[in-house]
């Protein structure tokens, strides 16, 4: 049976869904990607802010949006990228074109061409194969999901 969604300790914190992903209002934008990250649960804000940094350091002019309670990050005209999503013992990252990508990410998804990289508490972001996979993915169409 799925845990009920709990408020963080402080009031203007979001709720936080089954799972620890932080229930965040669709916006287009820099601002709901940043509310999200500052909702992220524990470990899980600084990789977030580290991924955000990366991803527009990579890419300039990148687009950002949430939706689904998942930052969104696009190419105007090119589609959506890359996202991320909090599970209670990861952050999940999407490549929606992962399998175009070298090397692949590793963790498969029932969605052909999308593949997962999950980062874990203990782990250390290394930033230049991250960095490598940003780049590929931006260069190449991404998905018009909304």
């Amino acid at each position: 049976m799925p845990k009920p969604a709990t408020k963080q300790s402080t009031s203007d914190k979001p709720v936080l869904l089954s799972g620890g992903n932080p229930q965040i209002p669709k916006g287009d934008g820099d601002e709901p990607v940043q509310a999200y990250i500052r909702a992220m649960p524990g470990w899980k804000e600084a990789v977030g802010r580290q991924i955000d940094e990366l991803i527009v350091r990579t890419v300039p002019g990148v687009k950002k949006a949430v939706r689904w309670n998942t930052p969104f990050y696009g190419i105007e005209g090119k589609g959506w990228f890359v996202g991320y999503h909090c599970f209670d013992r990861y952050i999940k990252v999407t490549f929606f074109a992962g399998t175009s990508l070298d090397p692949v990410p590793p963790v498969a998804s029932k969605q052909p061409a999308v593949r997962y990289f999950h980062i874990h508490e203990e782990d250390q972001l290394e930033e230049t194969p991250f960095e490598s996979w940003i780049k590929q993915a931006a260069a190449i169409d991404g998905e018009f999901i909304f």
